[in-house]
């Protein structure tokens, strides 16, 4: 079964999403505690939380929010933006992550993000593998790379990375349905790579689709936030598929 992970960004402490990566169209959706604690009411057990404001800043700066989800709930975190240093994933851990997900990095320090992998291994070192057109891009998705995204992805599986966060940025916020051809892609070249897919989901019968196409697990966001999908819906379908 596809594991269905709901997103919490943030920005200034507070959970919002974006449109296509765009910092300045911004939709504030209140207190990430109370959103996290919600969706493990409707048992949810993941969390990918990203902190928007670390990525742009490039340097941590909403770590007392993860402290507060990971000391008050019990989902799992993988956390993700700002992560610059063996310090940082320190930081990060000791704060309640139990993943962490790089993706800049991997791209502007190879060897810091391998050093990562090697200390910590790959069920707690995520690649992030964000993309426009094909292309990798970077820094809160402000710069596209001329980095194609099967051969990024294909260069970390060859040093040990077991599993991607794959975001179409031009799906993101759009809730016009995923990049599935993409994936499939992906997962076709590489039976054995655990693929998570994000961007773009609309509606139940993306998960569904994602679900059935092998894919391995689903980062959802605006379309909780904006009451397309309802987490009675998500809980629902857990139970169903348990």
């Amino acid at each position: 079964m596809i594991q269905i992970i709901p997103a919490i960004d943030i920005i200034g402490g507070k959970c919002v999403r974006l449109t296509r990566g765009d910092y300045s169209r911004k939709k504030e959706y209140g207190d990430p505690l109370e959103i996290a604690r919600q969706f493990e009411d409707h048992g949810i057990q993941r969390l990918h939380l990203v902190d928007l404001d670390g990525a742009r800043e490039l340097r941590l700066v909403n770590l007392r929010i993860l402290e507060k989800i990971a000391s008050q709930t019990r989902l799992v975190i993988d956390a993700g933006g700002g992560l610059r240093s063996h310090e940082d994933v320190r930081l990060v851990f000791e704060s309640g992550a139990r993943m962490v997900t790089g993706g800049s990095i991997a791209v502007k320090d190879r060897s810091m993000f391998l050093s990562w992998l090697k200390e910590y291994g790959p069920e707690r070192i995520f690649l992030g593998a964000d993309f426009r057109s094909g292309k990798i891009a970077v820094s809160g998705w402000h710069e596209t790379t001329a980095l194609d995204l099967a051969d990024f992805i294909s260069a970390y599986r060859s040093e040990g990375v077991s599993t991607v966060i794959c975001t179409d940025i031009d799906k993101d916020g759009m809730l016009e349905g995923p990049s599935l051809d993409t994936y499939m892609e992906l997962k076709g070249a590489d039976p054995g790579l655990r693929l998570v897919a994000s961007g773009g989901i609309s509606k139940m019968e993306d998960i569904e689709l994602l679900d059935k196409s092998g894919i391995d697990g689903v980062i959802v966001g605006k379309a909780i936030y904006e009451g397309k999908i309802g987490l009675p819906d998500l809980e629902t379908y857990i139970l169903n598929n348990s």
